[in-house]
């Protein structure tokens, strides 16, 4: 989807069709500013009120374009950010089949929306149909957002569509079924994406001879329960090579059956989502490319599929970290924890300015904090503030919870150094997830992400969201505006 912004709808004669967004005290002003003379008429036979997302057709009665319509937004100066994905999803809807070139009047929107609503734009037009025997015909190609007075600039745009290409690359490879996307695949993914980019994007794939001589029994305890071998998925993109990285460590269980520790059945075939982290880094590393941001970016991926079988690790087990670290595994199906401390502790080697690691981790955090906000967990406010902020400019919100020493304790083990869960039952279930990985981040600046109720939809709406790439995109492109 390409974007661009102008002053007024006549710089575009090729646009099929016009969208007005209209709020209910600015109708006189549409009519004027576009000389419709049975405006009135319309709306009162429409009985249009301009509610959000609320839509009006005005056939041949713009003279710019022979489809226009309008389509509401309420009190633009109380419009709030939520609001704007419903409008957006309306336009697209509209648009999808029938028009290969729109635009879109935006001058009501708040200047502070623009950039959001211009993002909600190209989320909505996202689609998935790799398995599907008859393919979407979708003629949409171009958008352009029209308004007098705006702060988006090329710059800007830019940054949209590559946020774009990394958020559907993450939301492709978080849909793909388990029995296509396994660990290989996703090195696969890896290796094709470094190849498109040479020049900044170097791959490194570690298989399991190689990580079991690196230490990293934990990992391996999770993928020697499948036929299919794990792999830890290094990508460096080194546009400012000389400055400490900011490294992301995305969990990769590419379908999680709880192991040993079965889930239920109902509602596990969406397991195969237990990769969305590693998507969500992936997708991040897309759009930088795209984006060509000068900044130097690690991001390293811990994929294995957690399943049961002769092999598979035992309640009870205990293994050595690549930390030293020992941990019982009291649950099986609390592996993300044990995938990605050997992970953390791999990183090390980058001396890294900050890590953030991204996980669909424990349903736990879905309790708190449902599908809205992302559990967000560090000891560091100012990365904390820094985060959040970066959340709220991409509407891809967190939410901060506790990572304090205060729930250390719960972690203890009569027979190892750690317990990858607590002893004393489900209570703080996220918490005591972070405070497992903090004892495997002490040497670095680090933040969790807890994603496990943001990075899919269930329902009618069942798919990927490709969250967090906004939020990680965004956080990126503020530290290289920091750094001037």
């Amino acid at each position: 989807m390409k974007l661009s912004i102008n002053t007024s709808v006549t710089s575009s004669a090729s646009s099929q069709a016009l969208f007005i967004l209209a709020s209910s005290d600015n109708l006189s002003e549409v009519k004027s500013n576009y000389q419709i003379k049975d405006l009135d008429t319309a709306i009162s036979a429409a009985q249009f009120k301009a509610s959000v997302a609320e839509t009006l057709t005005l056939v041949g009665q713009v003279t710019q374009n022979a489809y226009s319509i309008l389509v509401g937004v309420d009190q633009a100066s109380e419009l709030k950010a939520a609001k704007l994905a419903k409008i957006a999803q309306i336009i697209i809807k509209a648009s999808q089949k029938k028009f290969k070139q729109i635009s879109i009047d935006i001058s009501v929107l708040p200047n502070e929306l623009h950039y959001l609503f211009a993002l909600n734009l190209t989320q909505a037009a996202y689609a998935y149909d790799e398995f599907k025997s008859k393919k979407n015909e979708f003629s949409l190609t171009d958008i352009e957002l029209v308004s007098t007075h705006t702060s988006l600039d090329a710059a800007q745009i830019s940054l949209i569509e590559a946020v774009q290409q990394g958020q559907n690359l993450a939301r492709d490879l978080g849909n793909c079924p388990a029995n296509i996307c396994f660990p290989e695949y996703l090195a696969d993914q890896a290796r094709a994406l470094a190849a498109e980019f040479p020049d900044v994007l170097k791959v490194t794939v570690l298989e399991e001879q190689q990580l079991a001589d690196l230490g990293m029994h934990s990992f391996l305890a999770v993928s020697k329960g499948s036929e299919r071998p794990g792999r830890v998925i290094t990508l460096e993109y080194k546009a400012n090579p000389d400055q400490a990285p900011i490294v992301l460590v995305g969990k990769g269980i590419t379908f999680d059956t709880g192991g040993i520790s079965l889930k239920p059945g109902v509602g596990m075939d969406e397991m195969k989502y237990d990769m969305c982290g590693a998507a969500s880094v992936l997708g991040t590393l897309r759009a930088l490319c795209e984006a060509n941001l000068p900044i130097h970016v690690v991001g390293t991926i811990a994929a294995a599929e957690n399943m049961p079988s002769g092999h598979a690790t035992r309640p009870g087990d205990i293994v050595t970290t690549m930390s030293g670290q020992t941990v019982e595994i009291l649950n099986t199906d609390a592996e993300g924890r044990l995938v990605l401390c050997d992970a953390l502790t791999y990183v090390k080697r980058f001396n890294p300015a900050v890590v953030i690691d991204i996980a669909t981790l424990t349903g736990a955090c879905v309790v708190a904090l449902g599908k809205v906000l992302s559990g967000l967990f560090t000891p560091d406010n100012e990365l904390a503030q820094e985060i959040n902020l970066a959340g709220e400019e991409s509407f891809d919100r967190v939410w901060r919870l506790p990572v304090i020493d205060d729930y250390q304790d719960m972690l203890d083990s009569n027979f190892a150094d750690i317990g990858n869960i607590s002893g004393a039952g489900p209570q703080a279930g996220a918490i005591l997830a972070a405070c497992f990985l903090q004892r495997f981040t002490r040497e670095y600046r680090w933040a969790h992400l807890d994603v496990a109720g943001t990075a899919w939809l269930s329902g009618a709406a069942k798919g990927s969201t490709g969250r967090p790439v906004p939020l990680l995109m965004q956080f990126i492109a503020n530290r290289v505006k920091a750094n001037g």
